[in-house]
């Protein structure tokens, strides 16, 4: 293989648009295999425990950053912010940025479902990823290359810039700390034209949230704040 044809290879793209230069590429190799294509080919690396170490590079590059250069901000308000950057949809959507899905290595069946751009499988290549790179460079090669990625969202968020999902935040929230799922009730009234929802969220059977909205949408995602930030006071 020629020196051109390697260098479009989307593993060398994705390194050039990190800056990344590896001393051990088998770390690469690593972050990219994803259990569907160990299966198919009978090997037992996957990317599963290099997701689990880049949670936590990931994890501690963010919180670093939010403490160092928010010092206005609450303790509250820094777990807020870090809850919003550091999720599933807000890692997926910077995956994308990068077009990290075109090299994660898949199982054909998982090829064929759509796996390259969904959202769980593109979050934790690009966890699995963060882990390779601080296990070959250390917290100097690896935290540049979060702040890199993720400051631009973490400024963005203390402006108010954009939406929050807060549905999908509560969502990961309660699944990892209670592991439950939130259930929503929708109530509505008024006539068609000019109609008002409200939706409660429960978990565990237990009212957490109530929210308001012109649409369904809307009073479900008002209802998952309050019930986020609930859940949030009674971690503190």
């Amino acid at each position: 293989m020629s020196a051109a044809s390697r260098k479009t290879h989307p593993a060398d793209e994705l390194d050039a648009a990190l800056g990344l230069h590896w001393k051990d590429p088998a770390l690469r190799h690593a972050a990219l295999v994803h259990r569907s294509f160990a299966f198919e080919q009978g090997v037992d690396v996957t990317n599963e425990r290099l997701e689990f170490l880049g949670d936590a590079v990931l994890g501690l590059v963010v919180t670093d950053l939010a403490y160092r250069r928010f010092p206005e901000l609450s303790e509250g308000d820094l777990a807020k912010l870090r809850a919003a950057i550091v999720n599933m949809v807000a890692l997926a959507d910077v995956a994308r940025e990068l077009e990290l899905g075109v090299a994660i290595l898949l199982g054909r069946g998982e090829e064929m479902s759509g796996g390259r751009d969904k959202t769980s499988i593109l979050a934790d290549a690009l966890e699995a990823l963060f882990g390779a790179v601080f296990l070959d460079g250390g917290m100097d090669v690896a935290y540049p290359v979060v702040e890199r990625l993720f400051w631009p969202r973490m400024k963005a968020y203390v402006r108010g810039e954009g939406e929050r999902d807060y549905k999908t935040i509560l969502q990961e929230r309660a699944s990892h700390a209670l592991r439950e799922l939130p259930d929503y009730r929708i109530e509505e009234r008024g006539p068609d034209h000019e109609k008002e929802f409200t939706a409660t969220v429960l978990l565990a059977g237990r009212e957490l949230g109530r929210g308001m909205g012109r649409s369904k949408k809307e009073a479900e995602q008002r209802a998952a704040r309050e019930a986020y930030e609930r859940l949030l006071e009674g971690e503190g």
